[in-house]
C-alpha cells in the first residue's frame, strides 16, 4: 500500500477523536462552561450538524481545486476549529466553534477516499480506502480512551489542544507524502451534482442512513446497557467501548477486502449479520460475557458496511466522485442522529434499555432490504446495456 495512505490515516484519527471524545469529556466541560448536561450535549450535535452542512458545501465550492490542496485546506480548518474551541470563553461559543471544527469533516474523507482510490490499481481501490479509514476507527480503540484520560486528570481543554496538534501532523504528513495530482480534468460543480441523478448514487446513500443507523441506535446507549442491565462497574465501560473500537477496525478491514472481491454480496451479508447480531443483543445484554462478545460483534458488523458503500457510490459517480463521497460522511452522522434519537425514543416510551437493539435490528433490515433493492436494479441496468450492445451490430 502506498505510504501516502498513512498521511490520510492520521488525518482520519485526528477527525475521529474530535468527532468522538466529546462523550468522554463531557461532564468535565458542562462543569467548566457551568452549564448542564443536557446543554452540553449541543457540543456532540453542532459538530454533527457542521459534518451535515460542511461535507457537500465545502466540497461544491473547492470542486476545481487539486485534491491534495483540498485536503490541506481542510486539515486547516479543523486545525483552526479545534484551536478555537480550547481557547471558547463561553458554552455558546464552544457549540459554534465545535460546528466549525466540523465543517471538514466530511470534504477531508470525499477527497481523501477519491486520492486513496487513485493511488492503486482498480482490484485494490476499496482495500485502500478502508486503510484511511482505519484511522477513524483506531480513533475509537486509542484516540477516544486515552483522549477521555487526559480530560479527567487535565481538564477537556487539553485534550482538544492534543486533538489540534493531531490535526498538525496531519497537514504535515499530506504535504509531505500525498503525490500532487493537479486538477481533476474537466471537473466541474455542474458534473459533481450531475452524479446525484443516478438512482444507485440515492440507494447508497438510503443504505447508510438507515443501515448504518441501526448501529447506532445500539452503540448510542451501550454504556447503560453494560452498566444497568449486564451488571458491569462504570470504570470497566472504558474498556468495553475499546473491544468495540476492535470491532469496528476489524469491521473496517474485512470491509475493505471483501468489497474488491465481491462487494454486494458482501454489502447484503454485513447488514444481514448486523440485522441478526442486534437481535441476539436484547437476550445477551443480560449476560457479562454474552454483551462482551456482542458488543464486539456489533462493532465489526456495523463498520464493515462503510468502505464496501464508500468504494460503491465512487464507481457509480464515475468521473464526478467527490460530491457523492462526501455525501456520503453526511448520510453517515444523519445516521448517527436518528439511530440514537429512535434509540432514546423506545427507552422514553419505558420499552426498557435493550429496546434500542430492537430498533437497531429493524433499521439494519431496512438497509438489507434497500441493498437487495440496489442489487436488482444494477442487474436489470447491466442486463439493458448488454442488450443494447447486443443490437449494435444488427443496427449498423
Amino acid at each position: 500500500m502506498p505510504v501516502a495512505l498513512l498521511a490520510l490515516a492520521v488525518g482520519a484519527f485526528g477527525i475521529g477523536t474530535t468527532e468522538f471524545v466529546m462523550m468522554g469529556v463531557l461532564p468535565q466541560a458542562a462543569a467548566d462552561f457551568g452549564v448542564s448536561i443536557p446543554a452540553a450535549g449541543h457540543l456532540i450535535s453542532a459538530y454533527a450538524l457542521g459534518v451535515v452542512v460542511g461535507a457537500p458545501l465545502l466540497t461544491a465550492v473547492a470542486v476545481r481545486l487539486p485534491r491534495k490542496t483540498m485536503l490541506m485546506a481542510m486539515m486547516g480548518l479543523f486545525i483552526a476549529g479545534n484551536t478555537l474551541f480550547v481557547l471558547s470563553p463561553n458554552h455558546d461559543l464552544g457549540v459554534l466553534f465545535r460546528f466549525v471544527a466540523g465543517l471538514p469533516h466530511g470534504a477531508f474523507f470525499g477527497a481523501g477516499a477519491v486520492v486513496a482510490a487513485s493511488l492503486v490499481d482498480r482490484g485494490a481501490k476499496a482495500k485502500a480506502v478502508s486503510m484511511m479509514f482505519m484511522g477513524l476507527t483506531l480513533a475509537n480503540v486509542v484516540g477516544v480512551p486515552l483522549g477521555t484520560l487526559l480530560g479527567q486528570q487535565f481538564g477537556w481543554r487539553a485534550t482538544f489542544a492534543v486533538v489540534a496538534l493531531i490535526g498538525v501532523v496531519a497537514l504535515v504528513a499530506v504535504m509531505r507524502l500525498v503525490p500532487y495530482q493537479g486538477a481533476p480534468a474537466g471537473a466541474s460543480l455542474r458534473g459533481e451534482v450531475a452524479a446525484f441523478r443516478k438512482p444507485q448514487v440515492w440507494l447508497a446513500l438510503a443504505i447508510v442512513t438507515f443501515g448504518m443507523g441501526g448501529g447506532f441506535a445500539c452503540l448510542s446507549y451501550v454504556t447503560p446497557m453494560m452498566t444497568d442491565v449486564a451488571g458491569f462497574d462504570p470504570a470497566t465501560v472504558t474498556l468495553l467501548l475499546s473491544l468495540a473500537g476492535v470491532g469496528m477496525t476489524l469491521g473496517n478491514f474485512l470491509g475493505g477486502r471483501l468489497a474488491d472481491r465481491n462487494p454486494t454480496p458482501a454489502l447484503c451479508g454485513a447488514l444481514g449479520s448486523l440485522a441478526v447480531v442486534l437481535a441476539m443483543f436484547t437476550v445477551t445484554a443480560g449476560s457479562k460475557i454474552g454483551a462482551t462478545v456482542t458488543i464486539f460483534l456489533v462493532g465489526v458488523t456495523s463498520f464493515m458496511v462503510g468502505p464496501i458503500l464508500q468504494a460503491r457510490v465512487m464507481e457509480k459517480a464515475g468521473g464526478s466522485p467527490s460530491l457523492v463521497s462526501a455525501a456520503i460522511q453526511s448520510a453517515f452522522n444523519i445516521a448517527n442522529s436518528i439511530g440514537a434519537y429512535l434509540g432514546g425514543l423506545v427507552i422514553a416510551g419505558g420499552l426498557g434499555l435493550v429496546s434500542p437493539n430492537w430498533v437497531g435490528a429493524l433499521l439494519a433490515a431496512l438497509g438489507l432490504s434497500l441493498a437487495a433493492v440496489a442489487a436488482v436494479t444494477e442487474r436489470r441496468e447491466r442486463a439493458a446495456t448488454v442488450a443494447a450492445r447486443a443490437e449494435e451490430p444488427a443496427l449498423v
